[in-house]
């Protein structure tokens, strides 16, 4: 048996070794330093405490709640429904008053912008971008053209009951395919009498004063002599600087072809009177609202 007693002394430092040795180096076996000791054990000492106090154990079906019975758990939910019963009484107003009420009032309309802009990234900013400046197809909510009317009241009607959709209410505006009607020479002269009245550069050749009569027999009814559309029935103002579907000739021509029809859901299904309410007037301070 090996005499444990007989521990190897390292000569220079007087201090025992562990009896290991790697290259002729051997580690001694310093004691730790007395502070490292007690702060060791007073962190075993915290954490019984802390055992006792507070939930730390998990058991088969719940957890040990500690004698204190904290729960963050607990805080957590009643931060919540106190932030919902905030909220539950500024939605109860908005409910109450007029989009105008709600405008022009800075306390209602704070929370309103908030709301809004809130209920518009999660719901609008897909189709129409994060600050509203939409996209080809989905329109920009910044300018002033607006295709069923940009008061609080219209943004508001558009919201709630949405655009070419299955909702009584809904905005129904259906440019008829002239691809079906016109032939292609005939398309041409539309688009180009069109594109002419707007800055763009006709091509060459094409009649533009047989393009003025087709315009004037089948498109301004809805767009009107003077092209300025009609937001009764959602008939873009073609004198504006922004085109739905591109502005060039070719794209012009495209949508008399064969018109791409938008839609926007009817949002009064999906989300509360009030966010609704919200959302028009955070729409409404882009700038472009009338």
């Amino acid at each position: 048996m090996a005499d444990t007693h007989n521990k190897e002394v390292d000569q220079i430092s007087g201090v025992e070794t562990t009896g290991h040795e790697w290259d002729g180096l051997k580690e001694l076996n310093n004691p730790l330093p007395k502070w490292w000791l007690y702060l060791f054990y007073a962190t075993i000492v915290w954490a019984v405490i802390y055992w006792v106090l507070y939930p730390s154990w998990p058991l088969v079906s719940s957890y040990t709640t500690g004698i204190l019975g904290d729960s963050q758990r607990a805080d957590a939910l009643a931060a919540y429904d106190e932030g919902v019963a905030g909220r539950s009484e500024f939605a109860d107003k908005i409910n109450a008053a007029s989009l105008e009420e709600v405008s022009s009032d800075p306390e209602l309309r704070q929370f309103a912008m908030a709301a809004g802009q809130a209920a518009f990234g999660d719901n609008c900013a897909p189709c129409h971008g994060a600050g509203g400046n939409g996209f080809e197809g989905y329109p920009n909510l910044q300018d002033d053209t607006w295709l069923w009317g940009g008061t609080l009241e219209d943004i508001h009607y558009t919201l709630l009951h949405g655009i070419r959709v299955d909702n009584d209410e809904a905005r129904f505006g259906n440019m008829p395919a002239y691809g079906d009607i016109f032939s292609n020479e005939e398309i041409e002269q539309v688009a180009n009498y069109v594109g002419s009245e707007v800055g763009l550069e006709p091509k060459a050749g094409v009649d533009l004063a047989a393009g003025k009569e087709l315009y004037l027999d089948n498109c301004a009814a809805c767009h009107g002599d003077d092209l300025n559309g009609m937001t009764d029935v959602g008939a873009p103002n073609l004198n504006s600087a922004n085109y739905l579907y591109g502005k060039s000739i070719d794209q012009i021509a495209s949508q008399v072809k064969n018109p791409r029809n938008g839609v926007m859901p009817a949002w009064q299904d999906r989300l509360q009177p009030s966010t609704i309410k919200s959302l028009a007037v955070y729409v409404h301070s882009f700038g472009g609202g009338q």
